[in-house]
């Protein structure tokens, strides 16, 4: 075994153990650990847990390599993804709390009063979290894959059997300590690299200052190359595409069910609120830091392994083209590697730089159990949020109301078993890219929670006849522009990954029509929906606004 391979083992294995222990000492022994962590996370340590949720092996893996392939196109992602925590941290997580229910197809079935829209979100809930989910394992098998040089394919199941386990076990509590600390050892496997890499281009630790330079420097080698600019705007797509990207990831961000029930986890809306501020300050050091990542790693590749001969490439380049990642050819046949003669795959740009930039084995294994870091936290959230959805939206609220703490927590934890094992044979032979795969979840989450949340808090006028159109026509119209748009039938140049905008769009035209043309809600409901407009310590009813009587206005 090489001193890499070691390195990188050992930082792997005790990274799983850490996680692996902390489920086991935060074992659910209760629904509400189960489902909600017994609603007493701190707002600090809840913001950590949502950006691991968050930063998936999309975020970690691809979203540097998008950037530093696309150029300025790559920038709709990050914009997308920061501009839904703004939406959802101030336009719905708070009111989704004070309503105080365990998942997201829970507020929908009580706020309309109706099971047909329970059960309907519960399933849109396990689509777009089954969807995600696959991207999640496919990144957990290429970061394995690559370290212990073995398939891809293997590495995906062995990442199946740890997430099965650790999840199953602690529930959203486990997970809620687990992703505290995947958080940190992401972050800091991210932001060792590109502040190494900063260093050795441009003499400054500050990579986020020090960037500009790098890319000025990318613009002129691109002139030279004849190829188009890095900066250049829409070379790589339509600008309605740009702008479709940017909106099914906003909206999709508002309307993932495994993000939104990290804020059951608080104790108030104010400790909701918070958390949301937190977690958008985690998740932007990520953010900001990726165009840096990006721009130093097609520096670096630019510079130093284009215009090398084709005998004396790096050692790294035969590993990762084993993988199929990475393909290099002499199609003109000169011996020597031309920039245009590198076809480098989205997902392994932030893998393969610490080797590119001969960083050390060390931050090669960091940077490894970062990636695993990363998918594991989102996969883990995303099985709680399928597993809640049928054992307790399905199974409990609407099949057998009766059961038994014992028997609910018995039934959520086979259905993470299932759910995992099922995600992962479709994860062995993955449909698209991962960052393709996670945008499609977007899109699907887009045309169905973002209308269906967005007018039952803001709207008491929708009723159970509205939501469950809309939601059954935004899910139709996504699925339907997805499937057309890979087949090359598009609108004004949108691609599959912008299909959300009219997924979203039909939802709230069909909601709004549809509620319009049927029986009001009764006017309970729409109290109910006028008391979450007001702080907790307000309630809403029979037209006035009442002050609860242990509110302390001295205090």
């Amino acid at each position: 075994m090489d001193s890499q391979l070691l390195v990188s083992t050992i930082i792997i294995l005790v990274t799983f153990a850490l996680y692996i222990g902390i489920a086991v000492y935060n074992k659910a022994k209760e629904t509400s650990d189960f489902y909600v962590a017994g609603r007493g996370v701190p707002p600090i340590f809840n913001g950590m847990a949502i950006g691991a949720d968050w930063m998936s092996a999309a975020s970690f893996i691809g979203m540097a390599g998008t950037v530093m392939i696309l150029g300025y196109d790559g920038l709709a992602y990050i914009m997308g993804w920061t501009g839904g925590y703004l939406l959802l941290t101030f336009l719905l997580a708070p009111q989704l709390r004070k309503y105080g229910r365990y998942t997201v197809p829970e507020f929908i079935g009580d706020r309309f009063n109706s099971h047909p829209a329970r059960i309907t979100a519960a399933i849109c809930t396990i689509i777009i979290s089954f969807t995600y989910s696959i991207g999640q394992l496919s990144g957990s098998g290429v970061v394995i894959g690559r370290l212990f040089e073995i398939d891809a394919k293997i590495g995906t199941m062995i990442g199946v059997v740890l997430i099965a386990f650790y999840a199953a076990f602690g529930g959203m509590k486990g997970i809620t300590w687990t992703q505290v600390a995947q958080y940190l050892v992401l972050i800091i496997a991210y932001l060792i690299p590109v502040i190494f890499m900063s260093l050795q281009l441009t003499g400054n630790p500050a990579p986020w200052l020090s960037y500009g330079r790098i890319v000025e420097e990318i613009g002129e080698l691109d002139r030279q190359l004849g190829v188009s600019e890095y900066f250049a705007p829409f070379t790589n797509g339509s600008k309605w595409q740009f702008i479709a990207l940017m909106f099914t990831l906003m909206a999709g961000t508002a309307g993932l069910p495994h993000v939104i029930v990290r804020f059951y986890t608080v104790s108030t809306m104010k400790a909701a609120r918070w958390s949301g501020a937190w977690a958008l300050l985690f998740i932007g050091i990520l953010y900001l830091s990726a165009p840096a990542y990006a721009a130093f790693s097609r520096f670096i590749l630019m510079t130093k392994v284009a215009g090398s001969k084709i005998s004396e490439l790096p050692a790294w380049t035969k590993s990762w083209v084993d993988t199929g990642k990475l393909q290099v050819a002499d199609t003109n046949g000169d011996g020597i590697l031309q920039w245009q003669e590198i076809i480098i795959s989205n997902d392994i740009v932030v893998m393969a730089t610490p080797e590119i930039a001969n960083l050390g084995v060390f931050v090669i294994g960091l940077v490894a159990a970062g990636a695993m870091a990363a998918a594991l936290s989102t996969a883990g959230g995303l099985l709680i949020a399928i597993s809640s959805s049928f054992a307790h939206d399905i199974y409990y609220r609407v099949m057998k109301p009766g059961a038994s703490d014992a028997n609910r927590l018995a039934v959520a934890r086979w259905t993470i078993v299932v759910a995992t094992l099922l995600a992962g044979l479709v994860a062995l032979n993955p449909p698209g890219v991962i960052t393709q795969i996670v945008a499609w979840a977007f899109a699907l989450a887009s045309g169905t929670f973002f209308p269906a949340l967005l007018l039952g808090v803001w709207w008491k006028r929708s009723n159970a006849h509205g939501v469950v159109t809309g939601m059954l026509v935004g899910l139709g119209v996504t699925l339907l522009y997805i499937f057309l748009a890979r087949e090359g039938y598009t609108v004004l140049g949108i691609i599959d990954t912008g299909a959300g905008v009219f997924g979203a769009t039909a939802a709230i035209i069909a909601n709004i029509t549809v509620s319009l043309l049927t029986p009001a809600p009764s006017q309970k409901l729409q109290d109910e929906v006028e008391n979450l407009r007001y702080p907790e310590q307000m309630t809403y009813k029979d037209g006035e606004v009442w002050i609860d009587e242990d509110v302390d206005f001295k205090g």
